[in-house]
């Protein structure tokens, strides 16, 4: 019993243990803090990665992809249907898309994916990424309401705001063409030359070859096919395929080539199909093509005063761009279509919002030649799935890799596909929890020191104690259990204020910004509302459990000198 209070006496009227118990609260505080910050990233990034891929996606080994999308879905029910919620099937190939900017066109490479957006929407969170779903805010004031309501079917019709957008943009190139040609008409007077005087005309030696002689007239037919070319294609339209191929003559083959080539070029469907057709009724109508073009693509930060920032967006829904990809078949062929932009795609993650560009699928297989021009059959390159339950994504997996050859298909779950991002996250947690151990290492070694001193300080009592008939063991058993209760407290109090610090963390933020005068956690540059956090009851507990036991690992050597001082020279000493 005098063990216990020897030890509450101690921790009472020691002041100086009071650093060792700041210094186990504020390591215990910030490994909280700083894991529940970590983990609410993580998760949040996981989740987002997640909404973008399915749980599981079967991948042709090809751009050219396999035909019939219904009988590998059939397939797929047949193996492992029990285990299968939904389906989408899509087109994946890398692009180049062009959009003017300050009468310039810029490129950016891109990864073009077909999609069906009603099918997509049942494998992961779809239309909650489009802007046109999004309450748009800035600093924390509502700017935009919803476009579109979440009840909305998906597809890939405009806005009312966006239509309305394209038809005053079109209007204004239309006055600005006009007054480009007026101007031209006035000034191509004053652009012709002067006739020479007959002197100055230069003189050619009898026999010498004239202009004339040097380049040849173009023969008829092709002259009448480019007249016709050029009379058929509009001013900011792209002409056909049938009409290039009038100009263009046939390239010959090669004397040496077989016929039966397999690295021939096979005639595709796009070779009778307008990649630029409106519809005639609606001149200033949305192209065919449609498309949804992820927000890094298209949006840059810029400082428009001290401290303050907004987000210009260089493309809007409603304009068109140009977007450039290979054709299906061998050799692959450049095709370029012109695609009108329905919406603005915002995941989150950098990675895919400066990369991604959504199409509609049939528009993308027609313009490929990825369609069977007799059965009519589309080919795809992969098939998505979701999962009932996401547990049995293993079994699932071992399922369709016996039925799909390896040699022609790869089926990989999410987490798979994102291995090396994944595993560097949790190799960065991993890493920054034991920096922030150390913090805890460091208020052990402050205890230690603390304890030697209490040692030096109270020989005389330890010497009385051991003449009274206190053991070793017993004496030792004091500074054990003053470190523990060093420990306990310092954990407690760290614990408390880890956890209220994360409850107000986003109010905290607040504060913060209004004191700096500036935004310390925009959620227009990280794309988070607030900061998100999440508390692992386990982590926690670790924790806490940690800074305990370095505490009473750091009273052990003290513990240990005050325990082997025999009572006849401790009263000596004194």
């Amino acid at each position: 019993m005098y063990k216990l209070l020897l030890c509450l006496r101690y921790l009472r009227t020691r002041y100086i243990a009071l650093a060792s118990i700041i210094s186990v609260m504020l390591g215990v505080a910030t490994m909280i803090v700083v894991n529940s910050v970590m983990s609410g990233f993580a998760t949040e990034m996981r989740t987002r990665i997640h909404a973008i891929h399915a749980d599981i996606s079967l991948e042709t080994g090809s751009l050219d992809g396999e035909p019939s999308a219904q009988q590998h879905m059939a397939l797929i029910r047949e193996v492992a249907g029990q285990y299968v919620e939904s389906m989408t099937a899509s087109v994946e190939v890398f692009g180049l898309m062009h959009f003017r900017r300050g009468g310039q066109w810029i490129p950016r490479p891109v990864q073009l994916v077909g999609i069906e957006p009603e099918s997509k929407t049942l494998v992961g969170p779809y239309t909650e990424h489009l802007d046109s779903y999004k309450t748009i805010r800035e600093d924390g004031v509502v700017v935009r309401q919803p476009l579109r309501s979440m009840n909305d079917k998906p597809g890939w019709d405009l806005t009312a705001e966006s239509t309305a957008y394209r038809k005053k943009e079109k209007e204004r190139e239309r006055i600005f063409l006009k007054h480009f040609l007026d101007q031209q008409q006035e000034q191509e007077p004053l652009m012709e030359r002067k006739p020479k005087l007959e002197g100055d005309a230069p003189k050619f030696e009898e026999g010498a070859p004239t202009f004339e002689n040097e380049v040849p007239e173009p023969k008829e037919s092709q002259a009448a096919a480019v007249e016709t070319a050029n009379a058929t294609v509009a001013d900011d339209s792209q002409p056909t395929i049938q009409q290039v191929s009038a100009v263009q003559p046939a390239q010959e083959e090669a004397p040496n080539r077989p016929k039966d080539d397999p690295f021939k070029a096979q005639p595709f469907v796009q070779q009778q199909f307008n990649p630029d057709a409106v519809e005639p009724s609606d001149p200033d109508g949305p192209y065919r093509a449609r498309v949804v073009l992820g927000a890094g693509l298209v949006e840059f930060i810029r400082e428009i005063a001290p401290n303050k920032i907004r987000i210009e967006r260089m493309v809007h829904p409603g304009d068109d761009v140009k977007i450039t990809t290979v054709s299906a078949g061998r050799p692959p062929r450049p095709v370029s279509f012109t695609a009108t932009v329905t919406d603005i795609y915002k995941s989150g993650m950098s990675e895919y919002d400066s990369n991604l560009v959504f199409c509609n699928l049939d528009y993308l297989q027609e313009i490929r030649g990825m369609m069977d021009p007799q059965t009519q059959e589309r080919a795809i390159t992969t098939v998505q799935i979701k999962l009932k339950n996401y547990n049995d994504a293993k079994l699932v997996l071992q399922k369709l890799e016996n039925v799909f050859p390896s040699h022609l298909y790869s089926v990989k779950t999410w987490e798979q596909k994102q291995g090396p991002l994944l595993a560097a996250v949790d190799i960065e947690s991993a890493i920054l929890n034991v920096l922030l151990f150390l913090i805890i290492a460091v208020a052990g070694f402050g205890i230690l020191a603390i304890f030697f001193m209490i040692v030096v300080e109270k020989t005389r009592d330890i010497g009385i104690l051991k003449a009274l008939g206190a053991s070793s063991r017993g004496v030792m058993s004091i500074f054990l259990l003053y470190g523990l209760a060093l420990g306990c407290v310092g954990s407690g109090i760290g614990v408390a204020l880890g956890l209220v610090f994360v409850r107000y963390i986003n109010e905290i933020e607040r504060g913060l910004s209004l004191v700096t005068g500036r935004k310390v956690f925009d959620e227009r540059i990280y794309y988070f509302p607030s900061i998100p956090t999440d508390v692992n009851s386990f982590t926690v507990f670790w924790v806490a459990m940690g800074a305990m036991l370095i505490a009473v690992a750091a009273s052990i050597l003290p513990a240990r000198r005050a325990a082997r001082l025999h009572p006849v020279e401790a009263l000596r000493y004194e």
